[in-house]
């Protein structure tokens, strides 16, 4: 029989005003991967810092046992002494660092606090080798893609002698290749006998790989199941505690007029001159519309967004913007705003919030003239919108004046879309707008699209997984390489169709 090498009993863990943790129980095997799953704000990455020491001994109840022995850890260093190694949705790498600096960074190979450079970099590159990547250690972190960085956390674990490997959203934001490139790196350190703990939302991934499955919801235990048992289905009724049958709400479209049109849309890359991103698109939303833009990773669809909202994006950039029919001018974020057009970014921690300000000043920051007299914040009135929007959008929060970083990825989404929807606008781009989620928050997410298209509103749902655009959209853009590559109305769309459009225009192109 396999030996169980983690124990966490009746763990709880309280912050002011909420309890994230009720007497959880967690028992892992030695060797399995170990998959955690919950809705947003469930606990599970709070678990996880209690259990790596982020959360140190004395701030939470119950016992931690690690192979056959109660630990106390007060901090990660405590924990990685052990061979628990923690690594966090948002990497922990220095950008202007080296590869071989950030890996043995706080475990610098030194002799009489002298670093041994060659040392360094010969022992990068053993690591790097056992995660497949081929890098020159001396290149800048900032200078690798993100799913490259997400393999120098893994060899940096590596560097501190990993038995135990907790990874929080490993693939959140990696494309489907790096994804699969870093499922099957689990598979590889499994048959090397090291146990992996793995937080994710994407159910298809833990099914392929997870060889145990426990589920949390609000704080406490549901259940885990093994391998044999491990469906999409019953993850999800466990997680949300009701089956959902339908993962999109059902709606009823009416569509009226053209409210937003572009035509011939071009843009160059903001350092690369001669580089043109977006070339000459063209596109129209309509009033109570749901639009997708569908595409594989580098087709320019942010960018596109970016460079329409107040030429964030780009340079060079030329094409012609009409609302209702008429020209506007939306050379800059406030004339578009002013214009009526709202973008909710993908990145919402970057460019989308205040991750350190409360819930009430996020919820109204694009809009304080509508909560201001003669140019003065009118406090109550603050309050009233956030606490309206707090309620209209679900946002689980202790409070308006709960500190946005502290909610979880799904509420913090909502948040981002309050403060668009308080500046009520005509047109909303939403950039991936349930990246990072769980399904009971998406289900929540696209009752709110389709509550605002109910009003008339036109919306652009930009978004990596097909299902979910042919689920909540009435029409489809293809985009491959920076064009428009293909227009379907989606009720005669499908995922093969898309890519159909795509791989004939790369057919044209080459």
């Amino acid at each position: 029989m396999t030996k169980t090498i983690l124990e966490m009993r009746n763990i709880t863990k309280t912050f002011p005003g909420v309890k994230a943790l009720s007497d959880v129980n967690l028992d892992v095997r030695e060797g399995e991967i170990h998959a955690i799953c919950g809705e947003n704000g469930a606990g599970k990455s709070t678990l996880m810092k209690v259990l790596s020491g982020v959360y140190p001994h004395g701030s939470y109840e119950g016992q931690i046992i690690y192979k056959g022995e109660e630990q106390h850890f007060r901090s990660i260093r405590d924990s990685e002494h052990k061979g628990i190694v923690i690594i966090h949705q948002e990497l922990a790498l220095v950008p202007l660092l080296s590869i071989a600096e950030n890996i043995f960074l706080g475990n610098e190979q030194a002799t009489a606090g002298v670093i041994d450079w060659d040392e360094t970099r010969d022992g990068a590159r053993k690591l790097l080798s056992m995660v497949g990547l081929s890098e020159d250690p001396d290149t800048l972190v900032t200078n690798i893609g993100v799913g490259k960085q997400q393999l120098v956390e893994i060899a940096k674990a590596l560097s501190k002698q990993v038995q135990l490997l907790i990874l929080d959203e490993p693939t959140a934001s990696l494309s489907e290749k790096d994804s699969a490139a870093l499922l099957a790196l689990l598979l590889e350190f499994k048959s090397q006998g090291i146990t992996s703990i793995i937080i994710s939302h994407k159910l298809n991934e833990i099914s392929r790989i997870a060889d145990r499955v426990t589920v949390i919801r609000d704080g406490k235990t549901i259940e885990t199941m093994d391998t044999t048992d491990i469906s999409e289905d019953r993850i999800i009724t466990s997680m949300v505690g009701r089956s959902l049958d339908d993962r999109y709400p059902p709606r009823t479209p009416h569509v009226g007029e053209v409210v937003l049109e572009v035509k011939n849309w071009s843009v160059y890359h903001p350092q690369h001159r001669e580089r043109q991103i977006i070339k000459n698109i063209d596109i129209t939303l309509r009033r109570g519309e749901v639009v997708g833009i569908a595409g594989l990773m580098g087709a320019g669809r942010t960018e596109f967004a970016m460079s329409l909202f107040g030429k964030s994006y780009g340079q060079k950039i030329t094409g012609e913007v009409y609302m209702h029919g008429q020209k506007v001018d939306v050379s800059t974020v406030e004339r578009a705003v002013g214009r009526g057009i709202a973008y909710a970014t993908e990145d919402r921690k970057t460019y989308g919030l205040n991750l350190i300000d409360h819930v009430k000043h996020n919820t109204t920051i694009a809009n304080l003239t509508g909560i201001s007299r003669f140019g003065v914040i009118d406090d109550l009135a603050e309050t009233d919108v956030a606490n309206e929007y707090r309620k209209k959008t679900n946002i689980r929060s202790s409070s308006v004046y709960q500190t946005v970083g502290n909610l979880s990825g799904g509420n913090q989404q909502k948040v981002v879309l309050s403060k668009w929807l308080f500046a009520n606008p005509e047109v909303l781009i939403l950039d991936e707008p349930t990246r990072g989620i769980d399904v009971g928050a998406k289900y929540e997410i696209y009752t709110i699209i389709n509550q605002l298209a109910a009003q008339g509103k036109a919306i652009l749902v930009i978004s990596s997984e097909m299902p979910e655009l042919l689920g909540i959209t009435d029409r489809l853009y293809v985009m491959n390489e920076g064009r428009i590559v293909g227009e379907m109305a989606t009720s005669e769309a499908s995922q093969e169709q898309i890519m159909r459009s795509i791989v004939r225009a790369e057919g044209k192109a080459s």
